[in-house]
């Protein structure tokens, strides 16, 4: 039995469940349980890779603030890096994120500031635009998930290699979001490397700009959706949107309509993200005419949605409680 010296070293290496109750089409679907890292998310791989990628690179220096914006899970994940090293942080949150993920962020010690989640970049009151403009003035260390290539190297050199191995070089799709851009073009590049017929397919919430882009080449205005952490209005830094060969639009009521089921179905409670991944894997799996094996990611775990996602009178009051 493997004994860890500290937390950090239980970031990655995660395990793969197959999709067993739903309908899959002709296809294979597994789940990559990014929600059993310790910091409940995909985002500790990149917390880690980018903190110590800036102590390396001499950014960062002991007794230093670190500050991110971030929909809570990047933050999370940086809480658990921060506490483990002795760094203090700060978040800034858009205020449509969960509850549960606000106080999970102060129960480690992050100082968390709230901002307008119903405006877009280059707003004073934009989450990443104030998380850059605290740094700047108070000489915190910005992480800046977005435009961090430490971000892409933690799927490039974890996340991808893991998944080629664990589907064992048999693997004929991924299905991704995009929030930072580190997981597509992170993965994304790595597997095209092994098979370049892979499918890289991008869940998108309906209302982001990426399904358009991807699917029509067509530049929209951006909308607004309920799911957390993934969607954008504006295609970060490090994102590489050209590898996605195929998107699907999912609405916030069959992401989170998907994620219930999947918690009932398959007993793994995911957030509202995977729920928009997961249909559209299921999607894609459907659309198959012949067997395919398909990954996509079990992001976070659905206990930081418990006020919202897998709270019926909320669902209700918003009109996506199915009868």
């Amino acid at each position: 039995m493997k004994v860890f010296n500290n937390v950090l070293e239980m970031i990655g290496h995660t395990p793969m469940v197959k999709v067993s109750h739903l309908d899959t089409g002709p296809c294979t679907l597994y789940l990559k349980m990014e929600l059993m890292n310790p910091g409940g998310s995909i985002k500790d791989r990149i917390a880690v890779s980018m903190i110590e990628t800036a102590e390396r690179e001499g950014k960062l220096k002991p007794g230093m603030t670190i500050i991110e914006a971030t929909a809570g899970n990047t933050g999370l994940g940086l809480a658990l890096v921060a506490a483990s090293k002795g760094y203090p942080l700060k978040i800034v949150m858009p205020d449509k994120m969960s509850a549960e993920k606000v106080n999970n962020l102060k129960a480690m010690g992050a100082e968390v500031v709230r901002t307008r989640s119903d405006v877009q970049k280059g707003h004073p009151e934009y989450y990443q635009d104030m998380a850059a403009r605290m740094a700047a003035e108070n000489g915190y260390f910005y992480v800046n998930q977005f435009a961090n290539e430490a971000n892409v190297a933690a799927h490039y050199q974890g996340t991808g290699p893991e998944i080629w191995q664990q589907t064992e070089g048999k693997l004929d799709a991924f299905v991704c979001g995009v929030g930072s851009g580190g997981t597509l073009t992170g993965i994304g590049r790595y597997l095209r490397e092994q098979n370049p017929k892979v499918d890289l397919v991008l869940a998108d919430p309906d209302g982001s700009i990426l399904e358009p882009l991807v699917n029509r080449n067509e530049t929209v205005e951006p909308g607004s959706w309920l799911v957390e952490g993934i969607g954008e209005d504006f295609i970060p830094d490090i994102c590489d949107i050209t590898l996605a060969n195929k998107a699907y639009a999912i609405s916030d009521a069959e992401a989170f309509k998907t994620a219930r089921e999947v918690l009932v179905k398959e007993g793994v409670m995911v957030g509202s993200s995977s729920g928009t991944l997961i249909a559209a894997a299921l999607r894609y799996c459907r659309e198959q005419t012949e067997p395919k094996t398909v990954v996509t990611l079990a992001c976070d775990t659905g206990n930081r949605y418990l006020s919202k996602l897998y709270n019926d009178e909320w669902m209700a009051e918003r009109g996506l409680l199915e009868e």
